[in-house]
């Protein structure tokens, strides 16, 4: 396999670098001959944190073909990395761990209370047995993903059951993602302590040092809640518009004070097509969530919460390279110059 470099200022300090992949790991190194690859601003992989591919619509079981497809349009925009904190059925063994995939993480299908989430999809239990099975996938994957509230007239799961879920989850070493659109179901999440608040729209504000203080990460899905705006509005009016617009309007408002107060930030951008961070990093900066934290949730942030190093050496061997600064310039994320994934390239622009 050719050696590769990459060469140029590294995020998030900026400092210059000049690194080689040998194998999956950057080294610092020189190595004769080696391809350099690209020069520029480098960043090490971006991140989709909240990201459900394989599945065309709400209920259908996962295509393997278009599983892949998916991860390529995610590889082509610069993730390297995705969770899947929820998937529409136990994904292939090649998940994760081809050379054209990204890496990933993934909690299986969705785990819910009885008649909540869409026909179709994801696991019901019992709140009594909600802890076992929580535990049981986390074991299998690093991950379980619980579905915390739903509709509007929907009871949510109470804190008691979700600090079960979380007891359970640990003492296996996994971890929690919990599903909230509603105040009384982030309000649980929140004190149960998850370790990541998905969503999180109709969190009340003044929980996010909270937040802070205990490590719950929060993945706010801007883009695709902000996006649904429009169409929300030319609905009939009743309970389940009036409670998505009072909490979609000013969810931008709660992800910025979220980063003002020091919250762990996840980029994700939720639905399909895949591929589109980029547009969920400009989401939180048109928020007001500052360029560079915002660029971290999608990258060098999100990697080491999820236990990735970055443009170091013995870190996996992954970056996106661009041809500026793209804290100064967010349209360079719509344009790398290339793709490094596990050591190889996987797009240069020619």
């Amino acid at each position: 396999m050719a050696v590769l470099r990459i060469r140029g200022f590294a995020l998030p300090d900026g400092e210059a670098a000049d690194l080689y992949a040998d194998g999956d790991r950057w080294t610092t190194d020189p190595v004769a001959g080696a391809e350099l690859v690209a020069e520029g601003w480098l960043l090490p992989g971006l991140v989709d944190a909240h990201t459900h591919p394989g599945a065309d619509s709400q209920g259908k079981p996962l295509d393997e073909a278009l599983l892949r497809e998916d991860l390529g349009r995610h590889v082509a925009a610069g993730v390297t990395m995705i969770r899947a904190p929820g998937l529409a059925g136990d994904p292939p063994d090649w998940f994760g761990r081809d050379d054209d995939v990204p890496r990933a993480v993934h909690a299986g299908p969705w785990i819910a209370q009885h008649g909540q989430f869409f026909d179709g999809w994801g696991r019901r239990a019992d709140h009594a047995d909600l802890p076992a099975l929580a535990a049981a996938q986390a074991a299998r994957t690093g991950w379980a993903k619980l579905i915390a509230d739903w509709g509007p007239a929907d009871a949510p799961l109470p804190v008691d059951v979700l600090r079960e879920v979380v007891t359970a989850v640990h003492a296996v070493g996994g971890r929690v993602a919990v599903h909230s659109q509603h105040a009384a179901g982030g309000a649980a999440a929140v004190e149960a302590r998850v370790d990541s608040l998905e969503h999180g729209m109709c969190l009340d504000p003044d929980l996010l040092p909270q937040l802070a203080a205990q490590g719950t990460a929060l993945t706010p899905t801007l883009s695709v809640i902000s996006e649904s705006l429009a169409s929300v509005r030319l609905r009939p009016d009743g309970p389940r518009k009036t409670w998505y617009l009072s909490g979609a309007t000013v969810h931008g408002q709660l992800a910025a004070a979220a980063a003002e107060a020091g919250v762990t930030l996840l980029a994700g951008t939720d639905s399909r097509p895949c591929g589109r961070i980029a547009r969920e990093v400009r989401a939180l900066t048109d928020a007001g969530v500052p360029p560079h934290q915002a660029i971290g949730a999608a990258s060098w942030a999100a990697r080491s919460y999820l236990g990735l190093g970055g443009l170091a050496a013995g870190a996996p061997a992954d970056a996106v390279i661009y041809d500026e600064d793209p804290r100064r310039d967010l349209g360079q994320l719509e344009a790398p110059r290339a793709v490094v994934l596990r050591g190889q390239v996987r797009y240069r622009r020619s």
